[in-house]
């Protein structure tokens, strides 16, 4: 059979076979230490649990408006004024199933085929496919580790074409922990008005933070700015809810009409018990937010201590998410057990194999010099499995 053209060019995510294959090794009794996590290692807060049973209790698990409960919009409107100095009414928020279906309805609704979209590389790996199934191209512009990951100005200007149509801005990123500042972020705002560009602005880590740097929304710039973001944003990661899937946007109420026509034909509504969990979450105490974040700061300062004493290994310091991208260039070409280390996907595979340690391999973002290790784990597993990674590249030839 002829099967979908467009379905056969999407790329399997190579974070979920790496993190498949090591589930079936530990399902096998083998000791594995896990850094692939996209997701908080802490269970979702008492308050909204009791807030979801409450509600399946009350019978809330009927259908809802296809854009979500006016509980949660409401919600998303006091967050995004005291958190982001950015205002919107209810017809400019949509709530869907995680800020992955957010991001898949803003592309179906701006995109028209061959419209370009710019993606910093490392990126996140569903970007470039999200671009792809909506019609677009992706464009990919290869940002530098010296730089903390970051566009340059330069860089943009010879990418951008007549056919340009929207830019990504992932601040915290995954996978790279880059926080873009407000003049860094001003600049882009200029580049994109420069160039009439559509931002997707992804803000889903913006509570994960943890030095001195601030998130700040980009739309809250300029009106200019606000008028062309989509703001991406969702409870998986701050709040330790990935598995409840929502997510929410906002941008003009043109925009949110076309990405609610979408979803209204693809999955309707989002579950209705996680939408009245989600409200307890941005309204509710934020102590167990801030515990989170503290311990999150930890371990990232110890997995970069460690990593920097590792021979021919080495990273910086994210300043936010949960993630380190690991430079492996200093081992590239080395060899054990006489298998060669060609790239991240061998690296990763040997390092599985030889150490029971599973990472990320950087291909998956774009940037085979490096692999991803998320710390949204234990300390535990963090001081145990860095110490197979030195014992792996001890033992390379």
């Amino acid at each position: 059979m002829d099967l979908s053209k467009k379905a056969k060019q999407i790329a399997p995510s190579l974070t979920l076979e790496i993190t498949a294959k090591a589930k079936k090794m530990k399902s096998e009794g083998i000791d594995i230490i896990g850094f692939g996590a996209g997701e908080p290692d802490f269970n979702t807060p008492d308050n909204i649990q009791m807030e979801a049973i409450k509600a399946i209790k009350d019978g809330k698990t009927k259908y809802t408006a296809v854009s979500g409960i006016t509980e949660l919009k409401n919600a998303i409107k006091d967050k995004f004024v005291k958190e982001n100095n950015l205002f919107y009414n209810q017809d400019q928020i949509i709530v869907s199933t995680g800020a992955k279906q957010c991001l898949a309805n803003a592309f179906q609704a701006i995109l028209n085929p061959e419209d370009e979209v710019l993606i910093p590389v490392p990126y996140w790996v569903s970007y470039p496919e999200l671009v792809k199934l909506a019609d677009g191209k992706p464009v990919f512009i290869k940002t530098n580790e010296k730089n903390k990951f970051k566009y340059t100005l330069e860089d943009l200007n010879r990418a951008v074409t007549s056919k340009t149509k929207a830019i990504i801005i992932n601040s915290p990123n995954n996978p790279t922990g880059t926080v873009y500042t407000k003049e860094e972020l001003q600049m882009l705002a200029d580049f994109s008005k420069k160039h009439d560009l559509i931002i997707i602005a992804d803000e889903i880590y913006e509570k994960l933070i943890y030095g001195n740097d601030k998130h700040i929304s980009i739309g809250s710039l300029s009106k200019d700015a606000y008028d062309r973001t989509i703001v991406i944003n969702g409870v998986s990661k701050s709040y330790a809810m990935t598995g409840w899937r929502i997510g929410y946007a906002a941008a003009s109420k043109e925009i949110i009409k076309l990405m609610t026509n979408v979803q209204s034909h693809m999955t309707s509504n989002p579950n209705s018990i996680a939408q009245y969990a989600a409200v307890e979450a941005l309204e509710g105490n934020q102590e167990d937010v801030k515990k989170m974040i503290v311990e999150f700061k930890k371990r990232r300062d110890y997995m970069v201590d460690a990593i920097n004493e590792i021979n021919n290994l080495s990273c910086i310091k994210p300043a936010g998410a949960f993630y380190v991208m690991l430079n492996i260039s200093g081992v590239i070409n080395k060899t054990i057990n006489g298998k060669n280390i060609k790239n991240s996907l061998d690296f990763a595979n040997l390092l599985l194999e030889e150490e029971k340690v599973a990472v990320i391999p950087g291909i998956a973002f774009g940037a085979d010099e490096y692999v991803r290790l998320s710390y949204a784990t234990s300390m535990n597993n963090i001081v145990e499995g860095l110490k197979r990674i030195k014992k792996f590249v001890s033992l390379l030839d």
